[in-house]
């Protein structure tokens, strides 16, 4: 069974969307109440806006689980913000991906540079039908 929360024993702010043309508001402005309520620095709240938004904009665009349920969990710790996003989409790790440097030709093709530039993977499995990736991004 997949557990959103970490092993820590901090409850997580966590919400639950369907990956659809308005999930990615819904999650970045989720991740941007959360920088405020924990009073993150101006530059690691934008970062975390940013994760969440490259993250869920790629699941709705190529999860290949359109309006399936995305549930994210955040949670902030000593120096840092532990993220947790459960999907049904397509199985997708991050640190395989091919990244790049270079500017896209158009659109897209270096949000998950950015991600891994931005945070780590600390871990990423699929059961039961659903993908669990763990971020961890410096606070």
């Amino acid at each position: 069974m997949l557990d959103p929360a970490p092993m820590d024993g901090n409850d997580p702010d966590t919400i639950h969307v369907a990956a659809d043309d308005h999930a990615v508001a819904l999650a970045t402005g989720f991740a941007r109440g959360f920088a405020r309520r924990h009073r993150l620095d101006e530059d690691a709240a934008a970062r975390l806006a940013i994760v969440i938004e490259e993250l869920v904009t790629n699941l709705v665009e190529h999860g290949g689980a359109p309006g399936c349920p995305i549930d994210l969990a955040l949670v902030r710790m000593a120096g840092v913000v532990d993220i947790t996003i459960l999907d049904s989409g397509t199985h997708f790790d991050p640190r395989d991906a091919v990244t790049s440097t270079l500017p896209p030709a158009r659109g897209g093709g270096v949000g998950i540079s950015l991600v891994l530039a931005w945070a780590t993977v600390t871990d990423y499995c699929q059961a039961n039908g659903r993908n669990r990736l763990m971020l961890r991004l410096p606070a």
